[in-house]
């Protein structure tokens, strides 16, 4: 048995990764969102936070009704019980990951989890 899973995402409006990679600690989705378009609902969590990175493209997020502009090359947290929409630009596209965990999940992280092999 592979102690990894890889696969290739197309350009598609919306791919979750949970189970193509068999995620057992977060959520994972690629969104490609043409310009002028929208997430066509308000969203929100019981228990995990999100992650967005902003892959290409500008457009905004509306989060408990403020509006937060986008662009390549930002990163964004959003708490669970924040309502959140994401809308491409009027004339660009928009590309983002969304990263979903549980909220105060984290107890160790980077060099703390590591065993460094000799």
């Amino acid at each position: 048995m592979k102690n990894y899973n890889k696969i290739s995402v197309a350009n598609d409006a919306r791919t979750e990764l949970h189970d193509n990679l068999q995620l057992t600690g977060a959520e994972i989705s690629v969104n490609n969102l043409p310009a002028g378009a929208s997430v066509p609902f308000v969203h929100y969590h019981k228990k995990n936070e999100e992650i967005y990175f902003i892959v290409s493209g500008k457009g905004k997020a509306v989060i408990d009704g403020e509006a937060v502009e986008l662009a390549a090359g930002d990163w964004l947290r959003i708490s669970p019980a924040a309502r959140r929409q994401f809308f491409a630009s009027p004339n660009e596209a928009i590309s983002f990951i969304c990263i979903q965990v549980r909220e105060n999940s984290l107890e160790e992280y980077t060099a703390e989890d590591a065993l460094i092999e000799k």
